[in-house]
């Protein structure tokens, strides 16, 4: 590890540089040795790194939004070469060179942040060995040495010895026991973060590649992140806690907002919007009146969550339009009624009894 982040040791200076900026402001509210002050400092950071990683983020849901897009093209492929995996895969990767879209693309935000967070294990390596490194000079590494939150030094490792947590001012038990926990939320951070994804916005009707993917990481990252974290210093802990939840906030609003098309999700939002518009009459908006719009635009393309929606608003007695609005229809009410059985019955002839029937009838009277 130490190896891996002394190749990221070029940005170790502005990382470093940030951590005291955030320090001195800190500093001033909880105390300059305060570990609070420190781990401050560490979650905004994250903050910083994360805001400037946005445009990536869109980036990474446009190319996932593709991947969606392909997946009925994937499947007939599946369905073509179904008994032969060697040439689906073949035709898979042509379709993705052809179309410029990337399975992968879901690990570019942690591609993107890789650096940073090696370049702050570095800092806080240094810190505990008591080295000086990038702004962080003999008072500050002083301080920052004595930092502790909840008893364990921001320096300090699952994996350190007695001796050494001692020399940080604080005891094994303390050190093992805050970091065992954090060690638990960042795993269980990332594993709820990608269920959640699996489960609400992924189109389950058409299994592919990228799926398998999804599936895959959902399950090795958090047992990665699990014996990787004995070896992370408790700022680093702190660092990859605080992104986790990031994303799992991230995901949550993109989830709820824009939802992969054909996925529960989509479906769940649909729902909200149906009786948004059946209690206001109209479509209120811009983003919603672009989902309509997208939409009504598929026509017959449309899956069964939009076919479902569409439905129900044709029997609310409504027809969305291609602009987004959606306007009052009769003809759609009386689609509705029809379908409902509302159509007028033929009245059927009354019943007579049994002494009517044997009754004979009066002869009618001649003129």
């Amino acid at each position: 590890m130490d190896t891996i982040a002394s190749l990221f040791s070029f940005i170790t200076y502005p990382v470093s540089w940030i951590i005291v900026q955030f320090h001195s402001l800190y500093g001033a509210v909880f105390g300059a040795d305060s570990g609070w002050a420190w781990g401050l400092s560490i979650v905004s950071l994250v903050i910083i790194i994360r805001i400037c990683l946005i445009p990536l983020f869109v980036k990474q849901i446009k190319a996932t939004r593709g991947m969606q897009a392909l997946q009925p093209r994937m499947k007939a492929i599946q369905e073509r070469y179904k008994n032969d995996k060697q040439r689906q895969s073949e035709e898979m990767m042509k379709l993705y060179k052809e179309t410029g879209t990337n399975p992968l693309s879901s690990c570019l935000p942690i591609l993107a942040q890789s650096p940073f967070f090696f370049a702050l294990y570095h800092v806080l390596a240094s810190i505990a060995n008591g080295k000086e490194i990038g702004v962080i000079d003999g008072p500050l590494l002083a301080s920052a040495r004595q930092a502790h939150i909840f008893g364990a030094p921001l320096a300090a490792k699952f994996t350190d010895s007695a001796e050494k947590v001692a020399s940080l001012n604080a005891s094994i038990t303390d050190v093992r026991i805050v970091t065992a926990v954090m060690i638990i939320l960042m795993s269980l951070s990332q594993f709820y973060t990608q269920r959640q994804l699996m489960q609400k916005n992924v189109d389950l009707s058409v299994k592919t590649p990228f799926m398998q993917q999804q599936k895959m990481l959902m399950y090795i990252f958090p047992v990665i992140f699990a014996v990787m974290g004995i070896n992370f210093p408790v700022g680093v802990l702190v660092y990859w806690l605080t992104t986790n939840v990031w994303t799992m906030g991230q995901q949550m609003y993109v989830i709820n907002q824009n939802p992969t098309p054909g996925s529960k999700a989509q479906d769940q939002y649909l729902t909200r919007l149906l009786k948004q518009v059946t209690s206001h009459g109209e479509v209120k908006g811009r983003s919603k009146k672009k989902v309509v719009a997208a939409i009504v635009a598929k026509g017959p393309d449309r899956n069964d969550n939009e076919r479902k929606f569409i439905s129900a608003l044709t029997k609310q007695g409504m027809a969305a339009q291609a602009d987004g609005t959606v306007i009052k229809s009769v003809e759609a009410t009386v689609d509705s009624d029809a379908a409902s059985g509302g159509a007028a019955k033929r009245q059927q002839p009354k019943r007579q009894s049994k002494s009517q029937r044997q009754t004979p009838g009066k002869p009618s009277s001649k003129k």
